[in-house]
């Protein structure tokens, strides 16, 4: 993983993890047992671009049949320990408790937010990011249906760009965000993009 990283032992708040978002920090586990986080400074930072957002074809005929029913901040706690699981493609996280615990204190606060695919009344798809200012920062995303995860970040994107959001950050870029538009670019850049968004008001999710 490049970039700049740091041990840090757990008496973070959330205030502090704020602070190092709007600096171009984030934290990690080295997996879900492991109580300890460190700080991430990526040389080369994922985002996607707001205006350059895209969809597939195929992907755009799923979203017109609705197989899901989309909420907003219903179920984060759901969301982040759904995550935080294993699953086949997924055989271990970086989600421990430490962080559970920081960014269920950040929804409390209105600085995280969850969107949420259900089906039949079952929470099948989701992710869950930080919004400071007019960015938001995606954290991790989950899906136990066919293209549950993808269809919460269609929603979500079209609820920033209509909220007026500058910038979401992906941290890193994978094929999966790339068929969206994702793109890697220099830490210096990104915080010059960082510092645009975190510097407006706060922005309502």
């Amino acid at each position: 993983m490049a970039g700049r990283r740091g041990r840090y032992y757990p008496a973070i708040t959330p205030d502090v993890l704020l602070r190092a978002y709007s600096i171009g920090l984030f934290p990690m586990a080295e997996s879900a047992d492991d109580p300890e986080i460190f700080w991430v400074e990526p040389e080369m930072r994922g985002i996607i671009p707001l205006h350059d957002f895209h969809i597939s074809k195929s992907l755009t005929k799923t979203i017109r049949r609705q197989p899901f029913e989309i909420r907003f901040d219903t179920a984060f706690e759901d969301v982040i320990g759904m995550c935080a699981q294993s699953a086949p493609d997924r055989p271990s996280t970086w989600i421990n408790a430490t962080i559970r615990q920081l960014y269920g204190e950040l929804h409390r606060m209105g600085h995280a937010h969850s969107v949420e695919a259900w089906e039949d009344g079952v929470l099948v798809g989701g992710l869950y990011g930080v919004s400071l200012g007019a960015a938001f920062f995606g954290e991790s995303m989950f899906s136990r249906k066919t293209d549950a995860s993808k269809i919460c970040l269609v929603h979500l994107v079209e609820r920033l760009n209509r909220n007026g959001f500058r910038l979401l950050d992906t941290q890193f870029t994978t094929d999966h965000l790339k068929t969206f538009g994702a793109i890697d670019i220099p830490k210096d850049e990104y915080l010059v993009l960082l510092r645009d968004a975190v510097d407006r008001p706060h922005l309502p999710f």
